[in-house]
């Protein structure tokens, strides 16, 4: 992937989902709506993330993962949490499980292209570019499951609310996200 070297698209959508969050934040915060303005924070924190990277530690980022990025916070924190998606829409959870699988996806391939030169990329196969892509997006599902486990065994929640069949959908749904992102990473090596 190119990484751009303008950082003022990170920065306005950083920026404007911060904005974004901070008026809600304040509007539930009236309304004494405590859930809903903890999300809140955290949607801001969430948001400042990519900023925070380019700013100082200098990383840049492809417009495709910001994009995929905040679309996923969006979705997730905004549609899902506060207007009530994983409620009302019954495959929301499962569609951003699929969101965040092609986002880790272009993470991995992103990764790939930072940590190795050019010539050993050449020496990279088709198949070996569709597995590496694949199971660092799997990995990151796997990841996000033992997260949601670890906090409901500690704190007594509910984040895996179905049980085996939430995990295993979710984990699948990161799989087929992973799966669309590593076929046309290498259909493209291919080429």
């Amino acid at each position: 992937m190119i990484r751009t070297s303008k950082s003022n698209v990170c920065a306005t959508f950083s920026l404007c989902y911060a904005l974004f969050m901070a008026i809600l934040f304040l509007v539930y915060f009236a309304q004494n709506h405590t859930q809903h303005y903890q999300i809140a924070i955290g949607a801001i924190v969430c948001g400042a993330i990519p900023f925070l990277l380019e700013r100082f530690a200098k990383i840049r980022f492809h417009y495709l993962i910001i994009t995929l990025y905040f679309t996923f916070l969006f979705g997730s924190q905004f549609l899902g949490s506060m207007m009530g998606f994983y409620d009302s829409i019954s495959w929301w959870d499962t569609f951003l499980h699929c969101i965040s699988g092609i986002l880790i996806a272009c993470i991995a391939l992103d990764l790939l292209e930072r940590l190795t030169n050019k010539g050993a990329r050449k020496g990279m196969t088709s198949w070996f570019i569709f597995i590496y892509v694949l199971s660092v997006a799997v990995l990151g599902g796997v990841l996000w499951e033992i997260y949601e486990f670890s906090v409901d065994q500690l704190f007594g929640t509910t984040t895996q609310g179905g049980g085996n069949v939430d995990t295993m959908t979710d984990l699948i749904a990161d799989s087929v996200g992973g799966i669309i992102v590593a076929i046309i990473a290498a259909f493209f090596r291919r080429k």
